[in-house]
């Protein structure tokens, strides 16, 4: 009899407790606002991940060279975005606590929050790279300041000026976009200033956080707010592998909605994604 497959990210088969890197999944969607569908991603990304191959010929790496474990889902609360923050804050504090690197893999952008708040305690002067369609920084949305679409604001509460790094932003309010100007380090549309910022960012600690419709919805339709005018796949493969070289303690890969694409594209996008930056930080 052939044995069954693990339930775990392919090539990510390393107990967490002797990984150097664990991912995660936290399938929350409670305050999205337009198309639902997020809570799903971590359990099809795993699945769908069987069909990728571990090596990545870009990098010359392969997944099954590393500590790499996949810890599972977090079973987070329905519709309490507050509780999930502090479940997130709290699971992320534990592998920080043991020197591990977190990838959390959305569920929604809100959910960032949560494992930042976590990482800022053991890195005081941490900086984090966005990667986005949008500038996430409104006030409240809805009546609720913890939404996918305040999420960077209240990351702005609590990161000193200029330790926000904004790349691909092309939709926002008029408001927004000029707090981002003012207040960030803001490259909008393109990710073409991301190795310069790397470089003036190396000896920091960094924290990427990835919402997949950064990219074209003609390459990712599968997500709750689509954007047209994005960057390509290619585009944010090179982005990532950019990270080989500098010091990134977390991360996070939010927002593909796998209903909202039933071909399975999207998914096969958010998989390869997650491969060629785990191995990029994993180095």
């Amino acid at each position: 009899m052939s044995e069954l497959k693990p339930r775990t990210f392919c090539g990510m088969e390393t107990p967490p407790e002797a990984s150097d890197i664990v991912i995660y999944g936290a399938p929350f969607d409670g305050t999205t606002s337009f198309r639902p569908g997020t809570r799903y991603a971590p359990e099809r990304m795993r699945l769908e991940s069987w069909g990728l191959e571990t090596y990545s010929p870009y990098q010359d790496l392969d997944l099954e060279d590393f500590l790499i474990g996949d810890a599972g889902d977090l079973d987070l609360p329905m519709g309490d975005v507050a509780a999930a923050l502090d479940q997130i804050e709290t699971f992320a504090d534990s592998l920080f606590a043991k020197k591990k690197r977190p990838v959390m893999l959305g569920g929604e952008h809100s959910l960032t929050l949560g494992q930042l708040r976590a990482a800022l305690t053991f890195y005081p002067d941490l900086h984090i790279i966005q990667f986005d369609a949008h500038t996430d920084l409104r006030h409240e949305y809805y009546g609720q300041p913890l939404s996918h679409a305040s999420v960077m604001r209240r990351v702005a509460d609590i990161l000193p000026e200029g330790h926000i790094h904004q790349f691909g932003i092309r939709s926002g309010l008029k408001e927004e976009f000029h707090f981002a100007r003012e207040h960030l380090n803001f490259h909008p549309f393109t990710l073409d200033d991301l190795e310069a910022t790397l470089s003036e960012l190396s000896d920091k600690p960094l924290y990427v956080t990835i919402d997949l419709d950064v990219l074209d919805p003609s390459v990712f339709p599968g997500t709750g707010t689509p954007e047209p005018g994005g960057v390509s796949y290619l585009d944010l493969q090179k982005a990532v592998i950019a990270f080989r070289n500098s010091r990134v303690i977390a991360a996070d890969i939010m927002e593909l909605s796998p209903p909202l694409d039933q071909s399975g594209a999207s998914t096969a996008v958010a998989c390869k994604i997650l491969r060629e930056l785990v191995l990029a930080i994993a180095k």
